[in-house]
């Protein structure tokens, strides 16, 4: 891993530009739109307790048969962290996904993304370029995820690959219009070198969670794996609407004064609602420094209907009771839908003094 890591110190000079706009769908965002909407919505920098390159929630796909029944499609996402959200605008299918986590490296992954999206015509071509790792011969479209993943286990990393490919995405940004900021280009190298460096064991923290391949080859729980990766077919639906600039990443505090407000507000100039916000357990952060008041506050202010509903991960714990039953064995996490008017509705009633008070009834 040295020897590529080194190659890629050398990244700040490019020699090469890669068209990006041949394939984007009529109903894209401009560049120009995408980047205006990414530099005035995000707030500073700011910091997180862990590293979460990847999810550590097992089961975030079992709510998604519920979510497609209930949420009207075309309305507008908000979530947080890394690459789950993906798994929920596909289900959901809206017309903008804001992605709002107060690390610029989630933003700098997300854009890592984006470009490999755009690279990449198929899954195992993606698979390819996240991990360095050439593509073996036999994986065809139609292969299981688990087999994909399978045969890239026993592929070993490519360090010239590796900075061919993390030229290739700096290239495709750079002719999207990207800009970046001091430190922008070591995060890039810092975060793609986590994903070469483990490849498909990439796994969140220490102690036993998920690996990559693993998360991908998760199901709903009743047999249909509805991960972008799951199928040709999923893969494409986000590589749309990465191409279309309809994936939008911010950076900014759940408890700030702009992130949230400002994707409020394209909702509301758009006349379309908030239908779903992946928040997995930022909450309980929130509580732990006293700045929930301020999320909800912002909440209260987007556009909603009785369909908009939170996506929460509640992890265990002795003083909310209440949904420790339902947990699945063997996992600390949960993830469950409330309606976020309700919730907000319970907030302007005085109603929430902790944590517990917004995950101890959820259906």
């Amino acid at each position: 891993m040295k020897r590529w890591f080194a190659l890629l110190i050398g990244l700040a000079t490019l020699a090469f530009v890669y068209s990006v706009n041949s394939q984007a769908p009529s109903n894209s965002f401009s560049d120009s739109m995408f980047w205006r909407m990414v530099r005035d919505y995000s707030e500073p920098n700011g910091q997180f307790v862990y590293e979460n390159f990847v999810s550590n929630e097992v089961y975030y796909q079992t709510v998604v048969p519920k979510l497609i029944q209930t949420v009207k499609p075309g309305g507008i996402y908000l979530g947080v962290g890394p690459d789950q959200n993906f798994t929920y605008a596909l289900a959901l299918k809206p017309s903008v996904a804001f992605i709002v986590d107060i690390r610029r490296q989630n933003l700098i992954e997300h854009l890592m993304y984006k470009a490999l999206f755009e690279l990449a015509p198929e899954r195992a071509d993606f698979v390819a370029r996240l991990f360095a790792r050439r593509r073996p011969a036999g994986i065809g479209r139609d292969a299981s995820t688990e087999s994909l993943f399978g045969a890239f286990e026993k592929v070993p990393a490519d360090p010239v690959f590796a900075t061919e490919s993390l030229n290739a995405i700096l290239a495709n940004l750079k002719g999207h219009g990207f800009q970046p900021q001091p430190g922008d280009e070591s995060g890039f190298i810092k975060v793609y070198r986590a994903f070469v460096d483990k490849g498909p064991f990439l796994a969140f923290g220490s102690g036993w969670t998920p690996t990559y391949a693993e998360l991908m080859s998760k199901t709903d729980g009743e047999g249909t794996n509805r991960g972008y990766l799951g199928s040709e077919a999923n893969y494409r639906a986000i590589q749309e609407m990465e191409r279309a600039n309809r994936i939008v990443p911010l950076v900014g505090d759940f408890a700030g004064p702009k992130a949230i407000r400002a994707a409020g507000q394209y909702a509301k100039d758009q006349k379309q609602v908030v239908s779903v916000f992946y928040l997995s357990n930022v909450e309980q952060y929130l509580f732990t420094d006293g700045s929930w008041r301020r999320f909800y506050a912002n909440v209260a202010t987007l556009p909603l209907d009785s369909s908009s509903v939170f996506i929460r991960s509640v992890y265990k714990q002795k003083d909310c009771s209440a949904p420790i039953h339902r947990l699945v064995l063997g996992s600390d996490f949960l993830t469950v839908l409330q309606p976020m008017m309700e919730v907000t509705k319970r907030y302007r009633a005085n109603q929430l003094k902790n944590y517990c008070d917004t995950v101890g009834d959820v259906p």
